[in-house]
């Protein structure tokens, strides 16, 4: 059996186990659309998980349960009519035909950066009436300004040059410290949001993704207080009983670990 045969009897092997859980499994003949949303974002952000730590095995293991996920919806969809496992991927590709034009036609386009804007103008001829739509509401903020920020860019709404944005940075890094002297807070809150959004745009810039760039500091701030956290119980101590002085002395030992 050649490696596509082989991918495609797994495939069908999923669809027939998903086929006898919603007809079997009392969980699983009692999950909508709705009751597995929650549970999918799990799902997607344990992969995310995986894919920072560059786990492979879990990677492996999430990527199969994010992939149940789809064939759980789509197995759903087909008892009401609406969609089925062949419509969703004959949907995505023919998607992917159309928004590759320069693999599949005659359209000449030779770096990413064309590629990006080529796709955002596709969007917008297939109807959709800004190129922000496809940004979801949902997203965490983060993510959701860099999203924001890259589309923009797509249609040539965009900084020239990364010094540009550090200096929109410093701008509104001192328009942040008059709001914090005046001492308003709704003031404050709205600059402290430009301030944010200046650095997510200045972190594209120097392609660095500033989520990723965020949850590696995340992680090195939790293993740096539970080393802090390990030495005050060996000490038989209590964090809430050292001075400052004293759990620093622990800090700068985790950052040389």
């Amino acid at each position: 059996m050649n490696k596509r045969a082989q991918e495609l009897a797994a495939f069908s092997r999923l669809l027939d186990i998903m086929d006898d859980l919603r007809l079997k499994c009392p969980w699983d003949k009692k999950q909508t659309l709705e009751s597995l949303r929650h549970l999918t974002i799990e799902e997607t952000y344990e992969l995310s998980d995986a894919i920072l730590t560059m786990d492979l095995p879990e990677i492996e293991k999430e990527l199969g349960d994010v992939l149940l996920h789809i064939v759980f919806y789509a197995k759903i969809g087909s008892e009401t009519g609406d969609f089925d496992i062949t419509s969703v991927c004959e949907a995505i590709s023919n998607k992917l035909i159309e928004r590759h034009p320069h693999i599949y036609g005659d359209l000449e386009l030779n770096s990413e950066e064309e590629v990006k804007q080529n796709w955002e103008k596709l969007k917008l001829k297939e109807g959709k009436k800004s190129v922000l739509e496809g940004v979801p509401k949902s997203l965490p903020s983060l993510i959701k300004a860099y999203r924001i920020q890259d589309k923009v860019a797509g249609v040539g709404f965009d900084w020239e040059k990364d010094e540009q944005v550090l200096d929109k940075l410093k701008e509104e890094l001192q328009e942040l410290k008059e709001e914090i002297a005046s001492n308003d807070k709704d003031a404050m809150e709205a600059e402290f949001g430009d301030v944010l959004f200046s650095m997510i745009n200045y972190a594209r810039f120097l392609g660095i993704n500033p989520d990723q760039a965020l949850e590696r500091t995340n992680k090195k701030f939790i293993q740096r207080f539970q080393y802090l956290e390990e030495q005050a119980t060996s000490l038989g101590k209590s964090l809430k009983d050292m001075s400052l002085d004293q759990m620093n002395v622990y800090w700068e030992q985790a950052k040389k670990h």
